[in-house]
């Protein structure tokens, strides 16, 4: 008797928490990719061990393109990429998980605090070269990006319409960099996940439009992507992959993916 009420408490308390609790579920998920999914990954990973605690979810930042390749040659379970599949990228498939829109970032000291989409692409092209053209105080502008192969420059650029034309002053390897820089230079410009910035730097609004939650859910904050989990196209995952991407899919990882500062899709 005491053993059926035993198991039936912890079914209650299964039901009960955030995450989706699964007794059966054990083993080692290893995720590599986006560095802008970190701070969402860091969120989902911990309160799933919570409640999963036979199962390992690894998390691994090497970029967006870095992880599409480890979902296909099988060195990861879970690739992790912060754009869209391409369509040379054949034999996985993507699994939106949020989206996440990407800020325009400058310095504090920058007065510039608006800018439109074809001003940016102006910009990182080079064609405009100065604050003083955009109503911003005399000063060089230094282009700050990401590294080819980045999941948050393929987004930009595409959305910009300058790919393969950003003429970068620096090209950082992380989110983390692109932040820093710009934080320690008054006239650098950048771009990062919304998730990531801080109060180091300024996000200007695009073409009169914050980067919010509610701006790039209703689609109006023009730059924006997706974060997407990267599977094989065939063959089942094993069990503990496929109960964490449930979970991070689930309604219940909503307000965990907010917190992150990114957009949750259910």
């Amino acid at each position: 008797m005491k053993k059926i009420l035993s198991l039936a408490l912890s079914g209650m308390l299964c039901l009960g928490l955030l995450a989706g609790c699964s007794d059966s579920a054990s083993g080692v998920v290893n995720t590599d990719g986006s560095t802008s999914m970190e701070k969402v990954m860091g969120v989902l990973i911990e309160s799933y061990q919570e409640n999963n605690p036979g199962v390992t979810v690894n998390y691994n930042g090497t970029g967006s393109s870095a992880g599409i390749t480890a979902a296909l040659d099988g060195t990861a379970d879970i690739g992790l990429a912060s754009r869209d599949l391409k369509d040379s990228e054949t034999g996985v498939k993507a699994i939106t998980v949020a989206k996440d829109g990407i800020a325009i970032i400058v310095n504090p000291q920058n007065p510039v605090a608006d800018l439109s989409v074809e001003q940016i692409a102006q910009i990182f092209t080079g064609e405009i070269a100065n604050w003083s053209e955009l109503g911003g105080s005399e000063g060089q502008i230094v282009p700050i990006g990401r590294e080819a192969g980045s999941g948050t420059r393929d987004g930009f650029e595409s959305i910009t319409g300058t790919e393969d034309a950003c003429k970068y002053q620096n090209e950082l390897t992380s989110t983390g960099e692109v932040i820093a820089n710009v934080a320690s230079n008054p006239n650098a410009i950048g771009y990062a996940s919304l998730s990531a910035v801080d109060d180091t730097v300024k996000a200007i609004t695009v073409d009169g439009v914050e980067a919010t939650e509610e701006t790039v859910l209703d689609g109006s904050y023009a730059i924006q992507r997706n974060f997407n989990f990267i599977v094989p196209e065939e063959g089942e995952l094993s069990e503990a992959a496929q109960s964490f991407i449930d979970y991070a899919t689930s309604a219940d990882a909503s307000q965990l993916i907010t917190d992150a500062g990114a957009v949750p899709l259910a």
